[in-house]
């Protein structure tokens, strides 16, 4: 393979990745179905703000890219179950990889305050929040 070709595969995989994580909510969605298969009301209570319409929307699409299944169970009353595909169970990695790279920006954003601070005392940032 060429390294072109290497190069492009490379960037149609990211572009993959991000047209799902970069729609909102997504993320959230995964964490709550990380520990297991769950209701649409046990999803939604999980997330917190999420409207069920944008919910519903997102399981929707998820199912569609195969990284959650939708399970019916027959009742009465008939139950819907959504668990992670193999696939969406992947998302555990990038989730941990973004809490660390989450922790640095955290570090990145408190030394620059401090540096802010020892240039020209106290930033308008931190003056605002204290008033």
């Amino acid at each position: 393979m060429s390294r072109m070709a290497h190069e492009k595969g490379a960037c149609a995989r990211f572009e993959a990745a991000m047209d799902v994580l970069g729609k909102p909510w997504t993320g959230l969605v995964f964490d709550a179905l990380d520990a297991g298969p769950r209701r649409f009301s046990e999803i939604r209570e999980s997330i917190g703000d999420i409207g069920d319409r944008m919910l519903a929307l997102r399981l929707r699409d998820l199912e569609e890219r195969g990284l959650l299944t939708r399970h019916v169970i027959a009742g009465p009353p008939v139950r819907v179950e959504y668990a992670l595909t193999r696939a969406g169970r992947g998302f555990r990695e990038v989730a941990d990889a973004a809490r660390r790279w989450g922790a640095t920006i955290l570090e990145a954003r408190d030394a620059a305050e401090k540096r802010a601070v020892a240039e020209q005392g106290e930033p308008k940032a931190l003056a605002r929040r204290r008033a």
